[in-house]
């Protein structure tokens, strides 16, 4: 059966629309959703199932890959991250929500499937329909970057295009209008000093 594809406005998600694509990520389904920076392809971090069916689609080994944490806001901190210091914080809420990811070590606290994980990678997106999808949700959606095989287009924009190309691999995608192809900027704050992973769209001019 081929994914929904509902359109929502960033101005002002419909409710309805939200609760629709909740929905589907409680029960164990993958969802094709706008970012600040590139579409992302998410599951609820809760759900076992649908993770291991998200690595499959990758092809990685859900043991070994580095997936993003999506939150609505920094309350979900410290469910997954040992305790950070003030210089940290204060790094985090100057930059968030915003275009990056950063890497920070993670806790006791960790879902099963990222058990072996030392660290993982907290993203805060600057756009309402992520925020909101996750807020209701109520925990944080585990997240991966849908990558084009197209040489010239890394990230594909066009929702059109993307259903077309992920419908019958997810349960919904979300038309949020054209998307960015520049991918969030990463940095690694495991070690106490800020490394530079990726630099892509958010400035650097934060550190």
């Amino acid at each position: 059966m081929a994914a929904e594809f509902i359109r929502i406005y960033e101005e002002n998600p419909n409710p309805r629309a939200i609760e629709k694509v909740v929905n589907a990520l409680r029960k164990g389904g993958l969802v094709i959703y706008p970012t600040d920076t590139v579409y992302g392809l998410g599951c609820d971090i809760t759900n076992s199932k649908a993770l291991q069916r998200l690595a499959r689609i990758k092809e990685v080994k859900l043991d070994k890959v580095n997936w993003s944490f999506v939150c609505a806001d920094l309350s979900n901190l410290s469910d997954y991250v040992k305790q950070i210091d003030s210089t940290t914080f204060k790094l985090l809420k100057r930059a968030l929500p915003g275009p990056y990811t950063f890497v920070l070590p993670g806790n006791r606290n960790l879902p099963k499937d990222f058990k072996k994980k030392k660290t993982v990678g907290i993203r805060v997106p600057d756009h309402k329909t992520a925020q909101e999808l996750v807020r209701v949700l109520g925990n944080p959606i585990v997240s991966t970057s849908i990558k084009d095989e197209d040489d010239l287009l890394e990230y594909t924009t066009d929702p059109e295009l993307i259903y077309e190309k992920w419908k019958d691999l997810v349960d919904v995608v979300v038309n949020g209008g054209y998307g960015g192809n520049i991918p969030s900027t990463i940095i690694d704050l495991s070690s106490g000093e800020a490394e530079i992973l990726r630099e892509g769209k958010g400035s650097l001019d934060i550190l």
